[in-house]
């Protein structure tokens, strides 16, 4: 219908969709970047935890076992716990909060992953405006 309220003459669409930049959910609520995230973290864990298990066993087939068994458990666990606590929150609050926290932890981590630009002092902001001097 070339003549409705959302579509002008020239066949453009008037109005963007809100959600058309969001990354999508890939599995268990995360978006990519995120679940690349939780994956990354559970496997290091596992190989971590996997390395003195092999030693101990003596069977080096420990180590890809458990980074496999820490990814899926990390991602199972990880997924639920990182979408309640995104719930309610703007896109990219996930981001934000990790570089606050490096800013916070690691100022000289934090320089090469963009923590710098945050505002992370507490305390009293004033405008430092005086009441009118003259009793008006």
């Amino acid at each position: 219908m070339p003549g409705s309220a959302e579509t002008p003459r020239d066949g453009l669409v008037t109005f963007l969709p809100h959600r058309l930049n969001r990354q999508p959910a890939v599995v268990r609520g995360l978006t990519a970047d995120e679940l690349w995230i939780c994956a990354g973290l559970s496997a290091a864990a596992g190989l971590v935890l996997g390395l003195p298990l092999a030693w101990l066993t003596r069977s080096i087939a420990m180590v890809p076992t458990l980074i496999v068994a820490g990814i899926a458990v990390g991602v199972f666990v990880g997924g639920g716990f990182l979408r309640r606590q995104k719930r309610g929150r703007p896109d990219t609050w996930l981001y934000r909060h990790l570089q606050w926290w490096l800013a916070l932890r690691h100022p000289a981590l934090a320089a090469y992953l963009g923590g710098h630009r945050l505002i992370i002092r507490t305390g009293c902001w004033t405008t430092r405006r005086h009441p009118a001097r003259g009793g008006a």
